[in-house]
């Protein structure tokens, strides 16, 4: 399925959490292309205004702390009866072991663990029939790296989760998505050493090449167009875990 010839999401409600992120503005900008009625959510109420001004269709703009029950709840009572909600948050803390900090590590798993946990307990019961979530887990959990320890944790975390939430709370679908290297300029950083990063990541992966947003997205709208696909990891990664 291309991101061109999509599900249909005329008349869809979509709540996409971590809307200001360059991936989460693409997801939005893709689903309100083909229809859907957005709600914004994320912590930075200007990168989400930014994100709405961009798009064809209607969005609201809902600021939301995943770390915070009562800012969850309030997106809840804010966001209505909905199709699917989307979650991006990602809140790395990577470092060495021995100078991890603890308030760094709570926020990861606040935005990977239980921000959708608490996610899924306030708004399941607005989901329409035939509705899912969708979040976000990462490769680090099945290719553990060092300094990378608390990443592998709570991604590895999100993919239990979504399993158990499957079935606790069907039946809404529950989802993840779990992306190995993509350029989304993540990488930036790297500067003038990012080319040859990729490449060598390209070299090593059974795709031979690296992601892109487009395959994330593509990804997403599988998990929200078919309704037999629930508790389930989507490995969009080149085969990156297993290189």
């Amino acid at each position: 399925m291309s991101i061109l010839h999509g599900p249909a999401l005329d008349g869809r409600r979509l709540v996409v959490v971590g809307a200001g992120s360059h991936t989460g503005r693409l997801l939005a900008g893709t689903v309100s292309a083909a229809g859907a009625e957005l709600v914004l959510a994320g912590p930075d109420v200007r990168k989400l205004e930014r994100a709405a001004g961009e798009l064809p269709g209607p969005a609201e703009v809902i600021p939301v702390d995943l770390a915070d029950e009562r800012s969850i709840a309030a997106l809840a009572t804010a966001a209505g009866r909905f199709d699917h909600l989307v979650s991006t948050a990602a809140v790395p803390a990577n470092g060495p072991l021995a100078e991890l900090d603890l308030a760094d590590v709570r926020r990861a798993f606040a935005a990977k663990v239980i921000g959708p946990l608490l996610l899924a307990k306030h708004l399941a019961g607005q989901v329409a029939e035939g509705g899912s979530f969708t979040f976000f887990s990462g490769v680090a959990a099945w290719r553990p790296a060092p300094a990378r320890t608390v990443m592998a944790t709570t991604n590895g975390a999100l993919a239990f989760l979504v399993q158990a939430l499957a079935v606790e709370i069907a039946p809404v679908r529950v989802n993840a998505v779990s992306p190995g290297i993509v350029d989304t300029g993540s990488w930036d950083g790297l500067g003038a050493g990012k080319d040859a990063f990729l490449r060598g990541v390209a070299e090593r992966n059974p795709a031979r090449r690296v992601g892109g947003p487009d395959d994330l997205i593509k990804a997403v709208l599988y998990a929200i167009d078919n309704s037999y696909v629930t508790g389930t990891v989507l490995h969009v990664d080149g085969g990156g875990r297993l290189a």
